[in-house]
């Protein structure tokens, strides 16, 4: 009853939003209040019933209800139950859902938070939303039922795919997805905009939290499948240009580009026509990302499905909204006023060589991503773009907009002093050579490009401190007035140097462990040795261990630096029983930032494992980079002039004429 109680409100929820893509459509265009104000209740509601209806579904799972199709093909009886509720989104139909819960969920915080909005504006970009919501529930109910059942029931489950049961792929996919569907809230708000015919800087201010939400979220769900790979696929990198990765990385690069823009619309009144245009694209970039992963055209441990009958109609959906907005946009657009001037030299313009490179790089990933589908599809010739391409192309970029970003805070709106703000970012400079050449040395050396890196990515974080620094004028104040000024800077303030640190952390991880990581595969027999990273691993021997649904072989290896013993790890190669399918967990010590990895490999004859063992310096700065933005992004929502529908505050009536005389 309860699986056909969660069908039931799924249907509900589709004609809830049939409703509203139509009603208060026309109430905004008859300026009817009435109409209008069926929209934050209808979205409200229909995030209720696909909230019952995603609830039922869990409640299989986690009861272990096989007569559904959808639980015995992806849970088990004796699975843990941390991951019986990871199984509702580890499958292509359980995933859907959850990709629709989450975007009428923000079509309900549009409701709530959104009420200091116009009304015609609230109204159409629910209206929107709710094209959105129309098309995925009817892709699920004809496609991707997930309430589909079996006769009989069977007596036990397929099991979970063994490389999902993971607590890292239970936190993945949602944050992946607070991300990816939050931008249709930027897309809806652009979409809208263009409907009214007024764009300014209200509206990008709407805009900038929506936005800064979404490019949190999609920044934390990239990290976290990135480490996912690292530590449980066993191979030992973090990123692999796999293109269900680049999916996720384009909406970031575009997202990226539409905060800054976004910024210099609410604070200039300028790239009004740029801003909406990035809004459309970055959401069309994660309409895009479904389609590689849920169409069948790739074949990745991240790709859901293989049907062509569904990637058909999510190819159907993607055509209708990009191609949909495209060609509004090219209708409203020549109508739009283009907004301010500003000098080159500027903090608009360091915003503008950001949005540059920024689009570049994605467009860079996207033909390099899509390219061999093409050429597969017209020649039926089979190519691999990989990471040589990406690493130069988008390598190459990066380093121009690395080394931007820490003057586009220090330069003025409208019209900047370039010559000023290197005078303020020469402490920083210096730092960041000292500190690049000085690790490049403690790591005895490497190519020269290491050394540039290593600088690049220390010049970020000490201009990221330096932005800080002189804001609060500790160079001129003494220390007690400055740090009070510096407390009572504004906290998008923070957040931006939060995410400029992030950065530079992030790229100097990333050119650590590319630089300089070691890789040795040997084969170990009880007792035997191998040095990495200055380390000593003791091969002990293997032991046999039963998991819930699984089977082991685990090999234990001691540690020890200067003959002392500091650590000890398992890595093992498991079998779960349901499937029969393999997998091999890592065995990973931690030193400072820094890591030892060990995976077993295939046993050899005479007893002895085939052992890889990397030593990775600093990889912990490439996660902890992320999670550095992360923060940044969530101290700069914080921020109250970003929430939007606070209430405004009341101005402090002067205490003395004199004073308003003196103002």
């Amino acid at each position: 009853m309860i699986i056909e109680i969660g069908h039931y409100t799924l249907v509900l929820a589709l004609a809830t939003s049939l409703i509203l893509s139509i009603v208060p459509l026309i109430g905004a265009r008859r300026n009817d209040m009435a109409m209008m104000a069926l929209a934050p209740v209808g979205a409200i509601m229909t995030f209720l019933l696909v909230l019952i209806s995603f609830a039922a579904l869990t409640w299989a799972y986690v009861v272990s209800d096989f007569s559904l199709k959808n639980v015995w093909e992806n849970s088990h009886s004796m699975m843990p139950l941390i991951y019986k509720y990871s199984g509702v989104w580890g499958n292509h139909e359980g995933s859907m859902l959850l990709w629709l819960l989450i975007l009428v969920f923000f079509s309900a915080l549009v409701a709530v938070f959104g009420r200091n909005l116009p009304d015609s504006l609230r109204a159409n970009v629910i209206v929107v939303q709710s094209w959105i919501t129309t098309a995925f529930t009817l892709f699920i109910l004809l496609t991707s039922n997930p309430f589909a059942r079996l006769s009989p029931a069977p007596a036990e489950g397929q099991d979970l795919n063994p490389v999902l049961q993971d607590l890292g792929l239970a936190v993945h996919p949602p944050l992946l997805y607070l991300g990816y569907v939050g931008f249709s809230v930027c897309f809806s708000f652009a979409v809208a905009a263009l409907i009214d015919g007024r764009i300014d800087a209200a509206w990008a201010r709407w805009v900038r939290p929506w936005t800064l939400a979404a490019w949190t979220f999609l920044t934390a769900g990239i990290a976290m499948g990135s480490y996912w790979a690292y530590y449980e696929l066993g191979w030992g990198g973090w990123w692999f240009w796999d293109p269900v990765e680049n999916a996720s990385f384009m909406p970031w690069l575009a997202g990226t580009a539409l905060l800054h823009s976004a910024l210099v619309m609410e604070k200039r009144e300028a790239l009004k026509i740029w801003t909406v245009l990035l809004a459309i694209m970055t959401f069309s970039l994660s309409l895009l990302g479904t389609f590689l992963v849920r169409s069948g055209v790739l074949t990745s441990v991240h790709a859901f499905a293989t049907d062509p009958t569904r990637g058909i109609f999510i190819l159907v959906i993607l055509m209708l909204f990009v191609g949909g907005a495209f060609a509004l946009f090219a209708w409203r657009a020549p109508m739009l006023k283009a907004g301010g001037l500003f000098a080159p030299i500027s903090r608009e313009g360091a915003l503008v060589l950001n949005n540059l490179i920024l689009t570049v790089a994605t467009a860079t990933v996207l033909i390099g991503t899509l390219y061999p589908l093409v050429l597969e599809t017209l020649t039926g010739e089979k190519i691999s773009v990989g990471a040589p391409f990406f690493d130069m192309t988008f390598g190459l970029l990066m380093i121009p907009l690395l080394f931007a970003v820490p003057f586009g805070p220090m330069l003025a709106w409208k019209r900047g002093d370039l010559l000023g703000a290197m005078q303020r970012l020469y402490v920083a400079a210096g730092l960041a050579l000292v500190a690049g050449f000085g690790l490049y040395y403690i790591q005895n050396g490497g190519p020269v490009m290491a050394a540039f890196g290593l600088i690049i990515g220390f010049w970020a974080m000490f201009g990221a401190l330096a932005d800080l620094w002189h804001r609060a004028n500790f160079s001129k104040l003494p220390f007690n007035v400055a740090w009070r000024r510096l407390v009572g800077l504004p906290r998008s303030t923070f957040g931006t140097a939060f995410a400029h640190f992030g950065i530079g952390v992030t790229v100097l991880g990333v050119v650590m462990v590319t630089t300089f990581e070691t890789e040795s595969v040997i084969e170990m027999k009880q007792g035997m040795t191998a040095e990495a990273g200055g380390y000593s691993l003791v091969f002990d021997g293997m032991r046999e261990s039963i998991g819930p649904n699984f089977t082991e072989e685990q090999g234990h290896f001691t540690i020890s630096k200067g003959g002392v013993a500091v650590a000890d790890t398992w890595s093992s190669k498991r079998i779960y029983t349901a499937r029969g399918m393999p997998t091999t967990e890592a065995g990973i010590v931690t030193f400072g930032f820094s890591q030892l990895y060990v995976s077993l490999g295939d046993p050899i004859a005479g007893g002895g494992m085939v052992v890889r063992i990397w030593w990775k310096p600093f990889i912990l700065c490439i996660w902890g980079g992320c999670v550095i933005m992360m923060i940044g992004g969530f101290i700069s929502l914080s921020d109250r002039r970003l929430r939007v529908g606070a209430p405004t505050r009341k101005a402090k009536p002067a205490k003395a004429p004199k004073l308003e005389a003196a103002e």
